[in-house]
Protein backbone atom coordinates (compact mmCIF):
# COMPACT_ATOMS: atom_id res chain seq x y z
CA UNK A 1 0.00 0.00 0.00
CA UNK A 2 1.16 3.75 -0.59
CA UNK A 3 0.56 4.66 2.61
CA UNK A 4 0.19 3.70 6.10
CA UNK A 5 -3.82 2.60 7.32
CA UNK A 6 -2.76 2.85 10.60
CA UNK A 7 -1.11 5.31 12.76
CA UNK A 8 -0.52 5.80 16.22
CA UNK A 9 -3.88 8.54 16.62
CA UNK A 10 -5.80 5.21 15.15
CA UNK A 11 -5.58 3.21 18.26
CA UNK A 12 -7.01 3.59 21.86
CA UNK A 13 -6.86 1.74 25.03
CA UNK A 14 -10.24 1.09 27.62
CA UNK A 15 -10.18 -0.31 30.58
CA UNK A 16 -13.61 -0.59 30.78
CA UNK A 17 -16.45 -1.98 28.72
CA UNK A 18 -18.74 -0.42 25.63
CA UNK A 19 -21.65 -1.41 23.89
CA UNK A 20 -21.49 -2.72 20.28
CA UNK A 21 -22.93 -0.13 18.93
CA UNK A 22 -20.51 2.33 21.09
CA UNK A 23 -17.71 0.47 19.84
CA UNK A 24 -18.58 0.55 15.88
CA UNK A 25 -19.21 4.30 16.74
CA UNK A 26 -16.00 4.86 18.39
CA UNK A 27 -14.10 2.54 15.47
CA UNK A 28 -16.07 4.88 12.93
CA UNK A 29 -15.43 7.71 14.26
CA UNK A 30 -11.60 6.87 14.61
CA UNK A 31 -11.29 6.44 10.87
CA UNK A 32 -13.57 9.63 10.17
CA UNK A 33 -10.87 11.74 12.18
CA UNK A 34 -8.29 9.87 10.21
CA UNK A 35 -9.57 11.60 6.52
CA UNK A 36 -10.36 7.69 5.56
CA UNK A 37 -14.53 7.71 5.21
CA UNK A 38 -17.63 9.90 5.65
CA UNK A 39 -20.09 10.30 8.60
CA UNK A 40 -22.37 8.01 6.85
CA UNK A 41 -19.86 5.13 7.29
CA UNK A 42 -21.19 4.00 10.70
CA UNK A 43 -24.45 3.80 9.49
CA UNK A 44 -22.70 1.18 6.68
CA UNK A 45 -20.90 -0.11 9.73
CA UNK A 46 -24.59 -0.85 11.04
CA UNK A 47 -26.35 -2.35 7.78
CA UNK A 48 -23.65 -4.60 7.51
CA UNK A 49 -23.61 -5.91 11.04
CA UNK A 50 -27.76 -6.08 10.78
CA UNK A 51 -27.01 -8.64 7.79
CA UNK A 52 -23.89 -10.79 9.43
CA UNK A 53 -21.61 -10.29 12.14
CA UNK A 54 -18.24 -9.53 11.82
CA UNK A 55 -17.45 -11.12 14.96
CA UNK A 56 -14.33 -12.97 13.61
CA UNK A 57 -12.96 -15.35 16.45
CA UNK A 58 -10.34 -14.89 19.51
CA UNK A 59 -11.99 -11.99 20.96
CA UNK A 60 -12.17 -9.86 17.74
CA UNK A 61 -14.63 -7.94 15.65
CA UNK A 62 -13.77 -6.19 12.55
CA UNK A 63 -16.67 -4.02 11.75
CA UNK A 64 -16.67 -2.49 8.23
CA UNK A 65 -19.32 -1.13 5.57
CA UNK A 66 -21.48 -2.34 2.66
CA UNK A 67 -20.63 -3.33 -0.51
CA UNK A 68 -22.96 -0.54 -1.48
CA UNK A 69 -21.74 1.53 0.80
CA UNK A 70 -18.21 2.14 -0.65
CA UNK A 71 -18.73 5.96 -1.55
CA UNK A 72 -18.48 6.76 2.43
CA UNK A 73 -14.93 5.32 1.93
CA UNK A 74 -12.21 8.09 0.67
CA UNK A 75 -8.98 6.00 1.73
CA UNK A 76 -7.71 2.87 3.23
CA UNK A 77 -7.38 2.91 6.88
CA UNK A 78 -7.56 0.83 10.22
CA UNK A 79 -8.45 1.66 13.72
CA UNK A 80 -7.90 -0.36 16.60
CA UNK A 81 -9.69 -0.09 19.70
CA UNK A 82 -8.73 -2.25 22.95
CA UNK A 83 -11.99 -2.89 25.58
CA UNK A 84 -9.68 -4.38 28.69
CA UNK A 85 -13.86 -4.80 30.13
CA UNK A 86 -15.10 -6.02 26.85
CA UNK A 87 -17.88 -5.97 24.39
CA UNK A 88 -20.82 -8.05 24.18
CA UNK A 89 -21.23 -8.69 20.32
CA UNK A 90 -23.87 -10.29 19.60
CA UNK A 91 -23.27 -13.31 22.34
CA UNK A 92 -19.92 -13.23 21.79
CA UNK A 93 -16.83 -11.82 24.06
CA UNK A 94 -14.89 -9.03 22.21
CA UNK A 95 -11.74 -7.03 23.48
CA UNK A 96 -10.32 -6.12 20.06
CA UNK A 97 -12.44 -3.99 18.10
CA UNK A 98 -10.76 -3.27 14.19
CA UNK A 99 -12.47 -0.61 12.26
CA UNK A 100 -11.47 -1.03 8.43
CA UNK A 101 -11.98 0.91 5.13
CA UNK A 102 -10.59 -0.13 2.85
CA UNK A 103 -10.29 1.46 -0.87
CA UNK A 104 -10.97 -0.15 -3.85
CA UNK A 105 -9.80 -4.05 -3.47
CA UNK A 106 -7.06 -3.11 -0.29
CA UNK A 107 -9.39 -4.25 2.09
CA UNK A 108 -8.82 -7.72 1.10
CA UNK A 109 -5.32 -7.39 2.12
CA UNK A 110 -6.13 -5.57 5.10
CA UNK A 111 -7.93 -8.47 6.09
CA UNK A 112 -5.42 -11.13 5.95
CA UNK A 113 -3.17 -9.03 7.91
CA UNK A 114 -5.29 -8.58 10.56
CA UNK A 115 -6.47 -12.40 10.55
CA UNK A 116 -2.48 -13.36 10.56
CA UNK A 117 -2.34 -10.67 14.11
CA UNK A 118 -5.07 -13.16 15.68
CA UNK A 119 -4.21 -16.23 13.80
CA UNK A 120 -1.69 -16.75 16.89
CA UNK A 121 -2.97 -16.99 20.68
CA UNK A 122 0.49 -16.00 21.69
CA UNK A 123 0.14 -12.88 19.28
CA UNK A 124 -3.08 -12.16 20.96
CA UNK A 125 -1.81 -12.34 24.52
CA UNK A 126 0.68 -9.84 23.49
CA UNK A 127 -1.70 -7.59 21.96
CA UNK A 128 -3.78 -8.18 25.45
CA UNK A 129 -0.51 -7.41 27.95
CA UNK A 130 0.49 -3.93 25.58
CA UNK A 131 0.20 -1.58 28.39
CA UNK A 132 0.19 2.18 25.77
CA UNK A 133 -1.10 2.75 22.50
CA UNK A 134 2.87 2.45 21.48
CA UNK A 135 3.01 -0.67 22.51
CA UNK A 136 -0.06 -1.71 20.60
CA UNK A 137 1.11 0.11 17.05
CA UNK A 138 4.62 -1.89 17.58
CA UNK A 139 2.76 -5.16 17.43
CA UNK A 140 0.59 -3.75 14.79
CA UNK A 141 2.79 -2.22 12.92
CA UNK A 142 3.23 -5.17 10.06
CA UNK A 143 -0.53 -3.91 9.02
CA UNK A 144 1.59 -1.29 7.31
CA UNK A 145 3.43 -3.50 5.10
Amino acid sequence: MAREVLNIGQIRIHSGSATREEAMKEAADLLESAGAVTSAYFDAMQQREQTVSTYMGNELAIPHGTNETKDAILDSALSFVRYDGGVDWGGEPVSFVVGIAGKGEEHLDILSQIALLFSEEDDVARLKAAQTPDELYALLASVNQ
